[in-house]
């Protein structure tokens, strides 16, 4: 009687959830892992350098505005001069006035490839962030499934030491023996499985968030989405950074169009240059010049054709992108769609199979039912348990990867509440090409500095 009640108690126990999650205070939560991998990035770190590379390409077109400087000083001799030493210094100095817009045209065209490029960068942040809620969830449900396997475990083991008693008084067969202990070796491979499993996810773990897993907390309760599918298709039309990348990529292959038909106007370019002999003699000398090409052996147009071909290909890469991304808004939404009527069907199967289970143990108890029929159940049950931890894991991935899909798998959308980094605070300092690092990049560079050791 002692060991019925016990057994009833453990199936509650079961039905129940043995999932043991540590206390709230010490658990890592979601929350937690996110902030862990957008600071330990070193994939955001790269696409950071990244950006700042495009940055400079607008201080580099910018710096064409400006006038070059140089400083010569020679010395030469000759037989003829009887290796009579003379020597001469020069300051000059050179300038476009005006070229029909090319610069003007180059700096427009890299600043909008600037912020294709931060689109990029905000890409990436958005697969960091998914590729962390995917290692929290694999570790959740791999822990969960050990919990459940470790249970089956105990159980199976009971069952069989249950049927080794009754063996011991001829209530049973040797086969029902021989069956409990089948199935004993066999939640016992699943164990190690389990365990084999998780040692997997903590590894993957590291590699997404940065540090091992200490303990994770339940996941919270999922973030909104919008009612239809209709209407998260919009606002990933409005909001994904792929989209933005690719209408950016657009903006600049039409500058590129423009430019290259500037390029065949003509140009006025001042020079002056301030030079002295080893006399003391003043041969200094200033002007201004007009170019203007006449023939480029076809170069010049089929500079303009092919930045013509890049824009067409530019916007059908837009249109593609577009249809892609919307496609993957489908996708997830049937994901979670199926992920929640999962969850639905295996909370009945899990109370379906829970009152089997515990009918059979009363019919065993009876003489009705045999020690197989009693693990057949019991199986059962810890598969529907087992189940729907992978739905409701799938649940969650579901719907996370639906908001990257949409463009809002971001720290400012998730409201992680950290400092960020701001991707236009390098190009502020640069975009003016100044001759050094100025006051604000210092500053940005201890943000960044910052930013990596926390």
């Amino acid at each position: 009687m002692f060991a019925g009640l016990k057994r009833r108690a453990t199936v509650l126990a079961i039905s129940a959830g043995l999932v043991m999650t540590p206390a709230a205070g010490s658990a890592e939560t979601l929350a937690d892992a996110f902030i862990t991998a957008y600071r330990h990035s070193h994939i955001l770190d790269q696409q950071r350098a990244v950006l700042r590379a495009a940055d400079e390409d607008v201080a580099i077109a910018y710096s064409s505005l400006r006038p070059v400087i140089s400083f010569t000083a020679a010395a030469s001799s000759s037989a003829l001069a009887r290796h009579h030493l003379s020597g001469s210094v020069a300051l000059a100095a050179e300038m476009t006035l005006y070229d029909s817009g090319v610069t003007r045209l180059s700096v427009e065209g890299l600043k909008e490839a600037v912020l294709a490029t931060r689109e990029a960068l905000m890409n990436y942040e958005q697969q960091v962030l998914l590729a962390a809620l995917t290692a929290y969830m694999d570790v959740t449900e791999a822990s969960e499934t050990l919990a459940l396997e470790q249970s089956n475990v105990r159980l199976t083991t009971q069952q069989l030491r249950a049927a080794r008693d009754r063996f011991e008084v001829g209530e049973v067969t040797r086969t029902e023996v021989a069956q409990a202990e089948a199935q004993l070796a066999a939640a016992k491979s699943s164990l190690a499985a389990a365990a084999g499993t998780l040692e997997v996810a903590r590894e993957s773990y590291r590699v997404a968030v940065g540090s091992y897993p200490k303990g994770l907390a339940p996941p919270p309760a999922l973030p909104k989405i919008p009612a239809s599918l209709d209407a998260a298709q919009a606002v990933a039309v409005r909001t994904h950074p792929l989209i933005r990348q690719a209408q950016h990529q657009v903006a600049a292959a039409e500058l590129a169009v423009k430019q290259a038909e500037a390029a065949m106007k003509f140009s006025v370019n001042a020079s002056a240059s301030l030079k002295f002999d080893h006399d003391g003699n003043d041969e200094s000398s200033y002007g201004v010049a007009m170019t203007q090409p006449l023939y480029g052996g076809g170069k010049f147009s089929a500079l303009k054709r092919k930045a013509q071909a890049n824009r067409d290909s530019s916007r059908a890469a837009l249109l593609s992108t577009t249809h892609n991304v919307q496609q993957l808004v489908g996708v997830y939404w049937a994901n979670l769609r199926v992920a929640n009527a999962q969850l639905l069907a295996t909370d009945q199967q899990i109370r379906a199979a829970n009152v089997a289970y515990r009918g059979v143990q009363e019919e065993q108890q009876l003489g009705a039912a045999t020690t197989l029929d009693v693990l057949d159940a019991l199986q059962d049950l810890l598969d529907a348990r087992s189940t729907r931890i992978s739905a409701r894991s799938g649940q969650y991935v579901a719907l996370y990867s639906l908001l990257s899909a949409m463009g809002l798998m971001t720290v400012e959308h998730l409201r992680l509440g950290i400092q960020t980094y701001d991707p236009a605070a390098y190009y502020n300092a640069v975009k003016s090409a100044p001759a050094g690092l100025s006051k604000q990049g210092q500053q940005l560079d201890r943000v960044l500095e910052r930013l990596g050791k926390e």
